[in-house]
């Protein structure tokens, strides 16, 4: 088992080169949830993620012999840059090795930092199995994202920063993949302050935590796309789950639209960056995923490493669900001014239109009128609704498109 001696004593091994992220008061977050809510933001870390605490523990203790022979670690992203990051600022060798589909922006970060990486397979199972081989060949030092008792105890690291952070904090909500984060933080934070809620937050894709706690054995699941692709890991690890067993009071699942929403909500809002594995605690919050009496509850915003792809898609994606973007036909008389008697409408409406679409050549709809297709910004739901009322009482019969 981990012991708090552990993670202390990693706190004085890494803590010169780890940053000490924020605890930040969130008042919007804490009115939508009916929290005293607090975002530990760990996505400000260098390479953008919690990664680089256990990562470096685990590093900093290996031999000269061993440093020599170089490292290898398998990952999805966050810990593959951590590992790099570190190796060449610690001046060894590393090879990482990445799923093929291993978002773009965690690849190329691998690479800048120098490492060699190797794009293999679909999954991480695949990843890992490839960068066994890999050590072996190479006489390397694997480094494991998170079925490590020093990897863990780095993580843990955070714990204890943030009692000194905020002594009262009655509960705190982290994401789990492969469960050496929440181990980490379980045993910095129970062994201190028993009474405290820990809540682990899966992506309902991959809930194989919260399986092997209901069953009391490790329960591989989970093979389906995820924005939270961080923490997309099919079996927990054997270490982790028996820290887990021990500590964690509760384990919820949240889906695609709740971690998407809470990306949004996160860059909105609170003007920070989240990956989806980053997001999926807030997400466990805003949606009331987990229920308990304590007030003073801390969200671990764990990584910020988002593909600015499709981070766009997630911001449009939320647009169009909360009625702030709109599209819909308007068949209008096929005359001229018709088109600026419609825009005037929208306008006095206090709309934006972003873009129309006026086939006059082919036109669809009945004889002697014409389709117009907008595309609109609005206030809300409420706004559009508005709207659309108001073109209807001019006899203009909008459609909006799905």
């Amino acid at each position: 088992m981990i012991t708090l001696k552990d993670i202390q004593q990693a706190r004085e091994r890494i803590g010169e080169y780890v940053y000490l992220s924020p605890l930040a008061r969130s008042q919007t977050l804490s009115q939508r949830t009916g929290k005293e809510l607090f975002l530990k933001l760990e996505n400000l870390q260098m390479t953008g993620s919690f990664k680089e605490r256990g990562a470096l523990n685990r590093m900093l203790q290996l031999s000269d012999d061993e440093k020599r022979c170089g490292v290898v670690a398998s990952s999805a992203g966050n810990h593959a840059q951590a590992v790099a990051y570190l190796a060449q600022r610690l001046e060894f060798n590393a090879a990482i090795v990445m799923p093929e589909n291993a978002p773009l922006t965690k690849v190329s970060n691998t690479r800048s930092y120098g490492a060699e990486v190797i794009l293999t397979g679909q999954t991480y199972a695949e990843a890992y199995a490839r960068a066994l081989q890999e050590q072996e060949e190479r006489g390397a030092t694997f480094i494991h994202p998170y079925d490590d008792e020093r990897v863990a105890a780095g993580q843990g690291t955070i714990g204890l920063e943030l009692l000194e952070q905020h002594p009262d904090l009655e509960a705190v909500v982290v994401p789990v993949g492969g469960g050496g984060l929440i181990a980490g933080m379980a045993v910095a934070l129970k062994e201190q302050k028993p009474k405290l809620k820990l809540i682990g937050v899966e992506t309902a894709s991959y809930p194989t935590a919260k399986r092997s706690l209901e069953q009391d054995c490790i329960v591989p699941c989970g093979d389906a796309a995820s924005l939270a692709d961080g923490i997309a890991v099919k079996q927990v690890g054997e270490i982790p789950f028996e820290v887990m067993r021990e500590y964690v009071d509760q384990m919820v699942t949240v889906d695609e639209e709740e971690i998407a929403a809470a990306i949004l909500i996160l860059l909105e809002q609170e003007k920070t960056v989240a990956e989806g594995a980053g997001a999926v605690a807030l997400a466990a919050a805003l949606e009331k995923k987990f229920w308990i009496k304590e007030r003073r509850v801390a969200i671990l915003v764990s990584g910020g490493n988002i593909d600015v792809n499709m981070l766009s898609k997630i911001i449009e994606h939320g647009l169009v669900k909360d009625g702030r973007r709109i599209r819909m036909a308007v068949a209008v008389p096929d005359k001229p001014g018709s088109l600026s008697r419609v825009s005037s409408i929208i306008a006095s409406c206090g709309a934006n239109i972003l873009a129309v679409y006026h086939e006059h050549s082919f036109p669809e709809g009945p004889v002697g009128t014409t389709v117009v297709m907008f595309t609109l910004e609005t206030r809300g739901r409420e706004h559009a609704e508005s709207l659309i009322a108001t073109l209807e009482k001019e006899g203009l019969h909008p459609e909006e498109q799905k």
